[in-house]
C-alpha cells in the first residue's frame, strides 16, 4: 500500500512530498523542538529518508501528532520493511478537536469500551472528550437519581481522566445545569426546583415531566454548587461544559413574572452569569451551548468574556455561517459542533452526517472557531450500535485537523473506515456501514434529526400518516428493504482484524434486521386504513411481525451487555418492546 495523503486523511496533500530513496521502518526517530513561531501550535515536520527519521515540532502536542502520523504510515506499510522517503509539514486547523459522547440517554459504556474509544480517538488526533451527563455520575447523597443507571463513580472518572491525559486528551467535565434536568426533577425531592413542577411535554421522554430548573430560584444555584463540588475535583481539565441548552419551558412557570418584567433574555443572561461565577470560583472556564444566546443576540456583548460558546446543528444545511458569524462578531470564543447523525436511526444517516461535518468544518475555519466538537447522541433509547457513529468520528477528526479535506470530492470514506476503524481487509464493513446508514433514503421520505425507519418504531402507537414521516409509501419501504437485504448479505465476506470483529458484524447484522423489520412493519401499516392503529394489521401478519421482532429484542439485550453497563438497558429495550406489545 502506498502512502497516500487521503489514506492518512489528515496531512494536507500539497504539503506531503515524496522523496527519492527509501527508509527502514525499524529506524528510531530523532526528535527536536523548534523555536517558538517556527511552526504553528500543534504543528510538526516529519522527514523520513535514507538517513533515518526526523521529527521537528512546535511543542509537546506537535511531537505527539508527528508520532501519531508516523504510526499510521507504519501501519499502512505493515507488510513491507522498506518505505519510500517523504516529508510532511502539517498542523491542525482547529486548536481543539473533540468528541462528545452521550452517556445519559440510556447507554452508559463499560470502562473497557470507553478506554478503547479513547485510544482510537487519540490516534485520530482528537484532543478533547466530553461525556454528556444529566444524571449518570454517582453523586453522593443523590442515589435515587442514578441508582438504576449504572453511573460513573468518582474513582472511575479520576482513572479515566489520567488515562486520557497520558494520551493528550483533555477530559472535560460535563453536567447539564438548566434544561434536560428531568431525570432529577421527576423525583419529589427535587421537584420544587423545577420551572414547571407539574411537568411539560418534551421530546426526551414519553411522559409529561418537569424539564428545566427554575433560573430565578436561589436554591437552584445552591443545588448546582453542591453537584459541582463533587464532580469537578475528579477532572484535571480547566474547562467545564455546563450545558444550558433547550431550556424551552423557561418563562412558562415559576419564572414567568420575572421574564415578563425583565425579559426572558435577561433572566437567561443573569442565570448564565451565576453559573459562570460558580465555575470560576472552582477554577473552571465554562463552555455552554450557544442556542440560548443566539436566540437573544442582544445579550451577546454581555456574556462573560471567557465563556466558550458551543454552536450546534445537525442537518446538512444547518446555518453555521450565520451563527458563527454572529459569535465571531461578539468577540466570544466558540466551537462549531456538528454531529455524527447516528441517533434516531438504528444505523445512522451517513450522507447527512458527512455533509453536516463538512459544512461545519468549512464555516468553522472561516470564522476562526477555537474548536470543532463532534457530538454523538442517544435520543429515544440509544438504539444505534457503535458502528453507526464511527463514520462521523473518523470524518470529524479528519476535517477538524484539515478543514480543506471537507471541500474534496469523492472522499473514500468506505476505504478509510476499513483501514482506520474496522481493519477489514475484504473491504466489506466500511461500505456496509455506509449503505445501512443511507438505506432510509430509499424511502423517499424526508426527515430531520432521525430517519423514517426509526420513526416507524418510535411512533408505532401513533397514526399514519405521521408528521415525522411525510410522504411515506409502501413502494419506498420496499426499496429500502431491498437495499438493507443486499447489504446484510455481504457481511459474511468481512475479514475484520479488530479484536471485536465478530461483535461488529453481529451488531451490523442486528441493525440490518431491525431496519428490515421496520420496512415490513411500515408496509403492513400502510395497507390498513389511514389513521388506523397497528392492531388493524391482519392477525396473521401481526403474528409474523411479532415472530420477527421478538428475537431482535433478545439480541439487543445480549449485544448491549458486551459493551455497556446494564443501567438503561430496560429503558432502551422498551422502545422495541412497545412495538411488540402493539402487535399482540
Amino acid at each position: 500500500m502506498s502512502v497516500d495523503p487521503f489514506s492518512l486523511l489528515w496531512p494536507r496533500p500539497q504539503l506531503f512530498e515524496r522523496r527519492a530513496g527509501t527508509w527502514e521502518r525499524s529506524a528510531a526517530p530523532r526528535v527536536s523542538t523548534l523555536p517558538a513561531g517556527t511552526l504553528r501550535p500543534g504543528g510538526y515536520r516529519l522527514r523520513a529518508g535514507s538517513d533515518g527519521i526526523a521529527i521537528e515540532a512546535a511543542d509537546a502536542a506537535g511531537r505527539r501528532h508527528a508520532s501519531t502520523t508516523l504510526a499510521q504510515i507504519l501501519r499502512l506499510h505493515r507488510e513491507t520493511s522498506s518505505i519510500q522517503s517523504f516529508e510532511i509539514d502539517d498542523w491542525p486547523d482547529f486548536p481543539r478537536r473533540g468528541v462528545l459522547l452521550d452517556v445519559s440517554r440510556s447507554k452508559v459504556p463499560r470502562t473497557d469500551t470507553l478506554l478503547a474509544l479513547v485510544d482510537w480517538l487519540a490516534a485520530l488526533k482528537i484532543d478533547e472528550l466530553q461525556l454528556y451527563t444529566e444524571h449518570t455520575f454517582a453523586y453522593a447523597g443523590h442515589d435515587e437519581v442514578w441508582n438504576e443507571s449504572s453511573p460513573f463513580t468518582p474513582d472511575e472518572i479520576r482513572a479515566l481522566d489520567a488515562f486520557c491525559r497520558e494520551r493528550g486528551v483533555d477530559l472535560v467535565p460535563n453536567q447539564q445545569s438548566l434544561g434536560h434536568m428531568h431525570r432529577w426533577l421527576v423525583h419529589e425531592r427535587y421537584r420544587d426546583l423545577a420551572e414547571v413542577p407539574e411537568g411539560v411535554e418534551h421530546a426526551f421522554s414519553r411522559a409529561r415531566e418537569p424539564f428545566s430548573l427554575c433560573p430565578t430560584d436561589p436554591e437552584t444555584l445552591a443545588f448546582l454548587a453542591g453537584l459541582y463540588d463533587q464532580l469537578l475535583p475528579c477532572f484535571g481539565s480547566a474547562r467545564f461544559d455546563v450545558g444550558l441548552d433547550e431550556a424551552f419551558d423557561i418563562g412558562t412557570g415559576r419564572s414567568r413574572d420575572a421574564c415578563a418584567t425583565r425579559g426572558k433574555a435577561r433572566v437567561y443572561l443573569d442565570f448564565l452569569r451565576e453559573v459562570h461565577r460558580l465555575a470560576r470560583d472552582r477554577g473552571r472556564r465554562i463552555q455552554c451551548w450557544a442556542d440560548g444566546m443566539l436566540q437573544h443576540p442582544e445579550i451577546l456583548a454581555e456574556i462573560p468574556r471567557d465563556t466558550i460558546a458551543l454552536a450546534w446543528g445537525y442537518e446538512a444545511d444547518h446555518p453555521f455561517e450565520r451563527e458563527l458569524g454572529a459569535l465571531a462578531a461578539s468577540g466570544l470564543s466558540f466551537y462549531v459542533c456538528p454531529g455524527t447523525s447516528s441517533w434516531q436511526s438504528v444505523a445512522g444517516r451517513a450522507t447527512n452526517g458527512a455533509a453536516n461535518l463538512a459544512h461545519a468544518a468549512i464555516h468553522g475555519r472561516e470564522a476562526r472557531a477555537a474548536g470543532y466538537l463532534v457530538t454523538d447522541w442517544g435520543d429515544r433509547g440509544h438504539l444505534q450500535p457503535p458502528f453507526a457513529s464511527l463514520p462521523g468520528f473518523l470524518l470529524g477528526a479528519g476535517f477538524a485537523w484539515n478543514a480543506s479535506a471537507a471541500t474534496a470530492r469523492d472522499v473514500p470514506l468506505a476505504s478509510l473506515l476499513d483501514e482506520h476503524a474496522f481493519g477489514d481487509a475484504a473491504g466489506v464493513l466500511g461500505q456496509t456501514a455506509l449503505a445501512l446508514g443511507d438505506a432510509y433514503l430509499e424511502t423517499g421520505c424526508p426527515s430531520t434529526n432521525g430517519s423514517a425507519l426509526f420513526f416507524l418504531l418510535a411512533f408505532a402507537a401513533e397514526p399514519l400518516p405521521h408528521a415525522r414521516m411525510p410522504g411515506l409509501s409502501a413502494e419506498g419501504l420496499a426499496r429500502a428493504r431491498a437495499s438493507v437485504a443486499a447489504s446484510r448479505a455481504r457481511l459474511g465476506e468481512a475479514r475484520g482484524a479488530r479484536p471485536d470483529a465478530e461483535l461488529v458484524v453481529a451488531e451490523m447484522r442486528w441493525a440490518a434486521d431491525v431496519l428490515l423489520f421496520a420496512c415490513s412493519f411500515g408496509i403492513a401499516r400502510l395497507a390498513t386504513p389511514p389513521g388506523a392503529p397497528a392492531s388493524a394489521i391482519p392477525v396473521a401478519a401481526r403474528r409474523r411481525l411479532a415472530a420477527e421482532l421478538d428475537p431482535l429484542i433478545a439480541e439487543q439485550r445480549r449485544l448491549w451487555l458486551l459493551r455497556n453497563r446494564p443501567g438503561g438497558l430496560e429503558e432502551s429495550a422498551g422502545w422495541l418492546a412497545r412495538v411488540l406489545e402493539g402487535l399482540a
